[in-house]
């Protein structure tokens, strides 16, 4: 990543771009679309200058599409944040829309005991089209990350996703639609945020209890876990292929409704011993909002007598990669499916 700095006493803020249609111009010569200078961010957008603020800029060299995003980004985002926590009063992540709810939830696992903003944004179209609605969710996310209660204290002491007029938990999006600009959604949790003639707040959504636990947490994702998506007519030999992929530690099981899947008893078989051969494996639904409730029915709870875990209302997103950090630490699978369980972040209602 290189780096600019602005050393005005005003506040500060760290902006990054990791890569994505946001950061796209286009070229008046030629009309293709070539990559944004960022150090040049204050001539393409003078907007910023009436926020009275300075920041300094880091980005991606090259930038990175959002579906080419890795774990090792996440960490070196994380890592970057911890870092300069104390240096900065809120950072802004320029992210490519695809892949931005994953990385929202990464960090949010990462960084524990988060006291300023951390706001992901992005855009539809990139900032030198004519209609792009990358300047307003740029000047927006600016605005949130500077945003003081009456205590001084930030608005917005968390990770979050602000997009078309709506500022998110992190960890409870999800990206919804590839061609409208209001691309995201957050269909379990109320929105933290409205960006109408005025931005409005929601206090009783900001925030989350963060629960103490005594462990040497380390910054890591296992990429040893799969997304599996129950459909009618899955066999049961393909799960056990799939189940008996070399080096699998982790499954994110997409079921129907409120944690429903087949009652067959080859099936179930088949998740159990996984299971007991040490995978763990996490039950959400498929469906765009609610909540596994595995005792609902009794084609959940035939399933949850396999050991499958129940994962709440947490978005695919949020499950795979809390998922992936909690297998990175040096916890048992007991430790791991308790704490799936558990809301670490505000990921989960409990």
């Amino acid at each position: 990543m290189t780096a600019t700095r602005d050393t005005a006493t005003l506040p500060h803020l760290k902006v990054i771009y990791t890569g994505g249609t946001i950061g796209m111009v286009q070229d008046t010569e030629t009309g293709a679309l070539k990559a944004f200078q960022f150090d040049y961010l204050r001539e393409h957008v003078p907007e910023l200058d009436q926020l009275h603020c300075t920041f300094d800029i880091a980005q991606c060299d090259p930038p990175i599409d959002s579906s080419a995003i890795t774990p090792a980004l996440w960490i070196k985002l994380g890592r970057m944040i911890q870092a300069e926590m104390k240096q900065y009063d809120g950072f802004v992540i320029l992210h490519g829309t695809d892949t931005m709810a994953y990385t929202a939830s990464a960090l949010s696992f990462m960084l524990r005991g988060l006291d300023r903003p951390v706001i992901l944004t992005g855009s539809q179209l990139p900032i030198g089209r004519l209609r792009t609605d990358g300047k307003e969710n740029l000047i927006t996310a600016f605005e949130i990350a500077l945003a003081r209660r009456t205590d001084g204290t930030p608005m917005i002491p968390e990770v979050a996703v602000y997009f078309e007029d709506y500022l998110y938990r992190g960890n409870r999006t999800l990206k919804y639609s590839a061609e409208h600009f209001e691309a995201f959604a957050s269909p379990n949790y109320p929105h933290l945020a409205f960006a109408g003639i005025d931005i409005k707040y929601s206090p009783s959504s900001i925030g989350f209890a963060e629960p103490t636990i005594a462990h040497e947490w380390v910054a890591g994702f296992d990429q040893q876990v799969v997304v599996l998506k129950l459909f009618p007519g899955l066999s049961a030999s393909l799960l056990d292929h799939i189940l008996h992929t070399p080096g699998l530690r982790g499954v994110v099981l997409e079921t129907f409704g409120s944690g429903n899947a087949p009652t067959d008893t080859t099936f179930l078989s088949t998740i159990r011993t996984a299971v007991e051969r040490g995978i763990t494996i996490v039950n959400v639904t498929q469906c765009y909002s609610g909540s596994v409730v595995m005792a609902r029915y009794e084609t959940g709870n035939v399933l949850s007598q396999t050991g499958v875990i129940g994962g709440g209302d947490m978005t695919t997103e949020a499950a795979v990669t809390k998922l992936m950090y909690l297998l990175a630490q040096d916890l048992s699978q007991e430790m791991v499916s308790r704490l799936m369980q558990v809301s670490l972040r505000g990921e989960l209602t409990v």
